[in-house]
């Protein structure tokens, strides 16, 4: 409903992989993703949520019904999954919740698929446990970084002096990361360094 982008992402040798923000409200726009994976015999491993906004995560049950793997979230934000997450979902007009979490985030914690892996970085600012998982050569950033914007700072939790300090991680990054979002085109650090205002004077 608000055009969340979901990635698939998977391990060439292994093909192990885990799927990061499904914020699927209907089986219907489920279907493409898991017709991906069942169609390239991929083995999913993890749901992986970026924070816990529901046009994030309310296809994670309908995920997690046909694959059986667990749901991931930073510990800050997993108080939106479950029967605690309703009042999040109708501030944000979804009449969806995810099922609660399996497996709490922190910080510098790494999620292995095959011989891949991606570090959770917690980048809070658009809520409070906000993540980017940083892989070898890409990040996906969830609703931390956009191409030429960054996420929103004033819904509840949120915070533009975390969001700051947030960005100021990311742009320690080499330039020729891609950047993959939670919305909008595909990007990369360098681009963003240079175009973007947010992160103009890190």
């Amino acid at each position: 409903m608000l055009s969340t982008n979901c990635y698939v992402v998977h391990c060439a040798k292994t093909r192990e992989a885990v799927i990061v923000d499904p914020g699927f409200s209907s089986q219907g726009e489920a279907e493409e993703a898991i017709q991906f994976i069942t169609a390239n015999d991929l083995k999913l491993k993890l749901i992986i949520d970026t924070h816990g906004h529901p046009d994030h995560t309310c296809g994670n049950g309908l995920v997690k019904d046909r694959f059986h793997v667990p749901i991931c979230i930073h510990e800050d934000d997993a108080f939106m999954l479950g029967e605690s997450g309703w009042s999040t979902a109708r501030f944000f007009g979804f009449d969806c919740v995810s099922p609660s979490a399996d497996i709490l985030l922190k910080d510098g914690d790494s999620l292995k698929f095959g011989d891949e892996s991606l570090k959770v970085i917690h980048s809070p600012g658009h809520s409070g446990g906000g993540i980017v998982l940083q892989g070898e050569k890409e990040v996906f950033t969830g609703d931390t970084l956009f191409a030429g914007s960054i996420g929103r700072t004033d819904f509840p939790g949120s915070s533009v002096r975390q969001m700051q300090l947030s960005l100021r991680k990311l742009a320690g990054l080499p330039d020729f990361f891609v950047v993959y979002p939670g919305h909008g085109p595909v990007t990369t650090m360098g681009e963003e360094k240079r175009v973007n205002p947010f992160l103009q004077g890190l």
